[in-house]
């Protein structure tokens, strides 16, 4: 895909790809409960403030571009709207939950993939990823995907994709705190435990969000 996305657009994008897997029963979406979809908290970074109206000019936009349309269901009372990505990105549903990794959560290593990844798509092991990196990344007319240099700190590179343009990487403290030492502390296991629990408990959230919002739309 030679166009480029604006920020917003790719949060829109992103969100709309990560409901449809996640929530389907609530997909396609309606503008309220997209613009609290790319509003979220949880599994965002960064975490951003958009309006009902920047959303729809997101929308607008990703129409003009083949990757976003209105859905006008026969039991729908306001419009809703859906994605085309895997059409236009040409990528498997692997490739499509890496890059809503990417596009939601900024740039991650191959291990922090797999795990922000997995209510996406069931990775077989760190090899499927990396095997879906190295297809996004060398692709001839539209790499999707680049790796980025190795921060000094970091034991792992990490990848972000290319839908916005060529990266251009701040540095921050989240991304100052290497995610993977070289000197692993005695009770890494105890944490990486506890990490998957609040994985867990950041998506049981987020599916009581959403199912909130279509609830509470009912009465409005």
């Amino acid at each position: 895909m030679s166009t480029t996305l604006t920020e917003n657009e790719v949060r829109v994008l992103g969100s709309l790809i990560e409901k449809q897997i996640t929530t389907p029963e609530y997909y396609p979406l309606t503008l309220n409960a997209l613009t609290a979809a790319c509003n979220q908290k949880n599994n965002r970074n960064p975490v951003m403030s958009l309006t009902e109206s920047e959303v729809e000019g997101a929308l607008d936009s990703l129409r003009e571009k083949n990757l976003a349309y209105v859905f006008h269901g026969s039991t729908s009372r306001v419009p809703k709207f859906k994605h085309v990505a895997p059409e236009v990105l040409q990528v498997n549903p692997a490739g499509l939950a890496v890059m809503c990794v990417l596009m939601l959560s900024g740039p991650h290593t191959v291990g922090e993939i797999r795990t922000r990844g997995a209510r996406l798509y069931d990775f077989k092991g760190m090899e499927e990823v990396d095997e879906t990196l190295h297809e996004l990344s060398t692709r001839e007319s539209d790499p999707l995907v680049v790796k980025l240099a190795r921060q000094a700190g970091q034991k792992d590179a990490r990848f972000t994709h290319l839908l916005a343009g060529q990266p251009v990487i701040e540095p921050s403290s989240e991304t100052a705190v290497p995610t993977h030492s070289t000197r692993r502390e005695p009770d890494s296991d105890r944490v990486s435990k506890l990490e998957e629990q609040l994985e867990l408990l950041a998506r049981e959230i987020e599916s009581l969000t959403t199912q909130f919002e279509e609830f509470k739309k009912q009465f409005e």
